[in-house]
Formats: structure tokens, sequence, C-alpha cells
């Protein structure tokens, strides 16, 4: 397996992922977005599999600060907003191979995993 997970190490959600996959002993590739921030075709290509509603937070605090509650973009502008803020995000954002899931998504990660 080659599993991905963006997010912040202070996101409860991202922490369960870590410890999901650490838990069964696989080895995961982990990427701060508070040191290092996605690339557009990676979250293009979560964007593309789950729309620009599913990947924006806007409960995040940081949505907030920005003052983005009353915006309507379209996906591209989205995007390019999330490049430069990645902590409107829903995280975390788990990756394993062609399989993506947002957010919390322990019954999907239960699937990846050979027994």
């Amino acid at each position: 397996m080659n599993v991905q997970i963006f997010g912040v190490q202070k996101d409860a959600d991202t922490r369960k992922a870590l410890r999901f996959f650490k838990e069964r002993r696989i080895p995961v590739h982990f990427v701060d977005f508070k040191i290092k921030g996605p690339s557009k075709g990676e979250l293009r290509r979560f964007m593309d599999k789950h729309g620009a509603d599913a990947l924006i937070d806007r409960d995040a605090k940081r949505f907030q600060a920005l003052g983005l509650q009353t915006a309507y973009y379209g996906p591209d502008r989205w995007l390019e907003i999330a490049i430069d803020e990645p902590l409107i995000l829903q995280m975390p954002l788990v990756r394993n191979d062609k399989n993506l899931t947002i957010g919390n998504a322990e019954e999907e990660w239960k699937r990846w995993v050979p027994r």
C-alpha cells in the first residue's frame, strides 16, 4: 500500500487517520499543511472525485477568518484559494493509489487493508 495523508498534526481526524494506519503497521507518508502546502495536481484529484463542496470546510476557523462565508466561487477559484490557504480544507485528505477519501473515513480505509 502507498498511503499518503494530508492534513495538520493538531487536527483530531488527521491524528485518527495516522493512528489507524500505524496500528495496522502500514507505512504512511504524511504531508503537514503547516509545513508544505498542497500541490495543485493533488488537490485537483480530490476535487474531481468529491467536488469542491466536500473539499472545503466551511466551519474551519481559517475559512471564517478569511470572510469566505458568503463567497460562491466555482471549483477552479476554490482550488486556487485552497492552494494558498490549505487550512480551509476538510482534513485529512487520504490517498492510496487511486483511492481518495476526505475526512474521517475509517470504513473505507478498512476496505483498503489486506486481510
